[in-house]
């Protein structure tokens, strides 16, 4: 009878050692397949805007939202949000639409499982630059679908809240993850990047 937690034990120890596996992210000289990477990985992020609230208006103010660039292995590169004008920050963004989204493979697994500190270069983050705005038609539809596949829970928010769906709208990468400090990705090279290679 002693041997019989052995199976389950195995099966613990390789769900581990996959888990550990399982990001394969690009290598860090593709600076931008990298940023794109972990922009698709991440299901939330740090939003930091500009205060209009006493007693910090004016100061930086950082609260996180769940975030989407496309449903699992549909990568955009375009972060969607669902918002209301209820929230604190977005209050901030009516009157300064800029902001700073980061994003860290701190929240899955992968640095955890690593043995990196979520402040190491290793442990991959990237700071988006840029500003938020509405999305409407057809591009609110494939938020929707964005958001909604990887947080089924927002279906079910409270409808008297307006909620709408918006777009971080990139003007700026700025990528860690390797020693050598930051590294700058253009939007245009942000999104002409491949998150994933293709396997045949």
């Amino acid at each position: 009878m002693a041997s019989s937690p052995r199976p389950a034990l195995l099966l613990l120890l390789l769900g581990l050692s996959w888990a550990s596996c399982r990001l394969h992210i690009p290598p860090h000289d593709q600076v931008a397949r990298v940023a794109r990477f972990i922009a698709h990985q991440c299901d939330w992020a740090s939003m930091a805007t500009i205060s209009t609230h006493a007693p910090v208006a004016g100061q930086p103010f950082s609260n996180v939202f769940s975030v989407s660039d496309g449903p699992p292995g549909s990568s955009s590169g375009v972060p969607y949000m669902y918002l209301t004008h209820m929230e604190v920050s977005v209050q901030d963004l009516q009157v300064h639409p800029q902001a700073s989204l980061s994003m860290s493979l701190a929240q899955t697994d992968y640095c955890r499982l690593q043995g990196f500190d979520p402040q190491s270069p290793l442990c991959a983050h990237i700071i988006l630059s840029g500003s938020v705005v509405q999305v409407n038609g057809t591009e609110a539809d494939y938020a929707k679908k964005a958001l909604f596949s990887r947080h089924p829970e927002m279906i079910d928010w409270p409808t008297d809240h307006s909620w709408f769906f918006a777009k971080f709208n990139i003007t700026q990468v700025w990528v860690l993850d390797y020693f050598g400090g930051v590294k700058t990705v253009s939007p245009d090279e942000y999104f002409q990047a491949a998150p994933h290679r293709k396997h045949h």
